[in-house]
């Protein structure tokens, strides 16, 4: 089973407009309610792959008990820790005409330190009894920052493969842990790390630092600009194919999921990331977030170009003669 890990949920209300012009009143919306955070995105991607998992979070107040029926209508498997605060919310605009989507955040609110320790205590068990673990998003506070560190400490100890996608004040000491595998973007590690990472040998400096602290693989993502990935200590570049992007929320995500859908399915490096590549790019030519079919993402994998940079595997022909 696949766990994934939610410390700071989203209850999404999107209002849909045919358009939206500036300093005007706009009315009769299509209204839709949709849960959001970065984990969950990533077991709403897996269950329309038909990989099991459960997805674990916190859920407070009213916003929790919307979640709670939304992620039942939609059939994603959840368990979560009572918080005594609301769950954070947003409002998004989708401008149908223009094919745009804005995004209005709420407040972060305050997880507390029982909380955060029963979160804990929870966590350690589910990570004995799961195949992969994935940390996804952000901290919604410095009480919750401790999670993902502690989380991957637990999946080295019991042998399982974590993955980390989160960023930053807490990003440097999960990297010390070394978790198995490493995702972020370009901006999300820049704005973290206070580091630059504008050109290729900056990046690939940067996968070489990630190797010496333990971690297997990395995958660097810039959108629709070239991935830079690592699989220990060997590099590769991969040219995205080409969409008309109408919304990206959630196509890390979805990356994310394609790389866990490799390893599941036992696939090579190389398909994995042709798999998350085509799943991230379809996932940018819709409005809605992380619901892209796997046929439709292995037809587009085809087209993904991977490039060996520097160092270059040895290939052995193994075929019985």
């Amino acid at each position: 089973m696949i766990l994934t890990i939610t410390i700071h949920p989203l209850l999404e209300n999107r209002l849909i407009y045919e358009k939206i012009a500036l300093n005007s009143s706009h009315r009769n919306p299509k209204e839709e309610l949709k849960v959001g955070g970065k984990g969950i995105n990533v077991s709403r991607q897996l269950n329309s792959m038909e990989v099991k998992n459960l997805a674990f979070t916190f859920l407070g107040g009213n916003n929790g008990k919307t979640i709670k029926n939304l992620l039942a209508d939609e059939k994603i498997d959840y368990t979560f820790v009572q918080t005594k605060n609301e769950t954070r919310y947003c409002f998004v605009t989708v401008d149908e005409l223009a094919k745009s989507v804005t995004t209005y955040f709420g407040p972060d609110y305050k997880i507390t330190e029982t909380e955060t320790e029963e979160f804990g205590r929870r966590l350690d068990k589910m990570i004995q009894n799961c195949e992969i673990v994935i940390f996804s998003g952000s901290s919604p506070c410095r009480e919750t920052d401790s999670i993902f560190i502690s989380g991957i400490e637990a999946a080295n100890k019991y042998d399982k493969i974590s993955v980390c996608d989160t960023y930053g004040n807490h990003l440097k000491d999960c990297i010390e842990m070394s978790p198995t595998i490493l995702h972020n973007n370009i901006s999300e590690i820049e704005s973290s790390l206070g580091i630059s990472l504008k050109n290729e040998n900056e990046k690939i400096s940067f996968l070489n630092h990630l190797y010496a602290k333990g971690i297997k693989q990395t995958f660097i993502t810039e959108g629709k600009e070239n991935t830079y990935a690592a699989n220990f200590d060997y590099h590769y570049k991969v040219e995205n194919p080409e969409i008309k992007e109408i919304d990206a929320t959630g196509s890390g995500d979805c990356f994310i999921a394609g790389i866990v859908y490799g390893l599941h399915k036992g696939k090579t490096f190389e398909e994995s990331l042709k798999i998350g590549s085509a799943l991230g790019a379809l996932n940018a030519t819709s409005f809605d977030v992380c619901k892209v079919a796997i046929e439709e993402a292995k037809k587009l994998a085809d087209k993904v170009k991977i490039f060996t940079v520097g160092k270059k595997m040895k290939k052995i022909d193994v075929t019985p003669r």
